[in-house]
């Protein structure tokens, strides 16, 4: 059965090398038209017919005029002829907020994740960020919830990159992905422990294990301004480590980002290129056209 990739042109590339690698299932790429008005509001044109199973492929970085394109591309979706419409995105926003911890506050995963659920019936998305909730399924009640780990394959590279090194998670939220890529090749590991004082104050307490004269690498899902990155990277070369890279699944960085963390002594960043960015050494589209496979075997 034929499977439209529905795209915007920001997401041209990844969507082709993600096509390319499904040609049994005769997965084509067709490109959503954008134009925007002088007020900022959007129209959006979709090819005039589409075939019973669509997929729209959107990183949710910068996401909040992604969710209305979502909103607005689903539902012409539907109307043009898609019975089963799965959406794939890289990183999901709005996984971070699981929790109201003040009165008031708006618990964004749950909100994003039903908004998601009332649009789609699969998402496919890379590493979300799930602290206080266990599956993905839980923050986005769709039908077919499917969780790709990058952690394997940043492994692999820092395998090749880094043999021997210690693999150093920069705070507690970051244990999974150390355990996942560490149980790939045996990888020594630790975590340390943050106390965040504010978005770009935070300390970073270490582990208690020999750090002297070892190659460390960082590891997490994402960073974003890059301090606990650099709290980190700052503690372990006091305590004597050979060299700090950094790798990561969600190149976030806000502006000076890498600076913080060069500043701070890290040497190589290594990121996946769910969000396009310089620091891409790591490809998904792999582990997500098997994602993707896995929805359709059988049908």
């Amino acid at each position: 059965m034929a499977t439209a990739v529905l795209y915007f042109d920001e997401d041209r590339e990844p969507v082709l090398r993600l096509t390319a690698l499904d040609p049994e299932r005769r997965a084509h790429a067709l490109r959503i038209e954008r134009h925007r008005f002088p007020d900022g509001e959007l129209k959006l044109t979709l090819p005039a017919a589409l075939p019973a199973r669509v997929v729209l492929f959107r990183s949710l970085d910068r996401p909040n005029e992604k969710l209305v394109e979502l909103l607005l591309a689903a539902q012409a979706a539907r109307q043009l002829g898609a019975r089963h419409l799965t959406l794939v995105a890289p990183y999901l926003a709005y996984m971070r907020q699981d929790i109201a911890f003040q009165p008031g506050e708006v618990v964004s995963q749950r909100v994003v994740g039903q908004f998601l659920a009332g649009l789609f019936d699969a998402v496919i998305t890379v590493d979300p960020h799930l602290h206080r909730v266990a599956t993905l399924g839980e923050a986005v009640p769709v039908a077919q919830p499917i969780l790709v780990s990058a952690a394997p394959l940043l492994a692999e590279l820092i395998r090749a990159r880094r043999p021997g090194a210690l693999l150093v998670g920069p705070d507690e939220e970051s244990a999974q992905w150390i355990a996942q890529a560490a149980a790939t090749h045996g990888f020594d590991h630790a975590v340390c422990r943050k106390i965040r004082h504010g978005d770009r104050n935070v300390e970073v307490a270490l582990p208690d294990v020999p750090v002297t004269g070892r190659a460390a690498v960082l590891l997490d899902d994402m960073a974003s301004t890059g301090h606990t990155v650099a709290r980190a990277a700052q503690a372990l070369l006091a305590a004597r480590a050979l060299s700090v890279d950094v790798a990561v699944t969600h190149a976030l960085f806000a502006e000076g980002a890498l600076a913080t963390m060069r500043d701070a002594g890290v040497g190589e960043i290594w990121s996946t290129d769910c969000i396009a960015h310089p620091t891409n050494a790591v490809a998904m589209a792999p582990a997500l056209a098997k994602a993707l496979a896995s929805l359709t075997a059988g049908s």
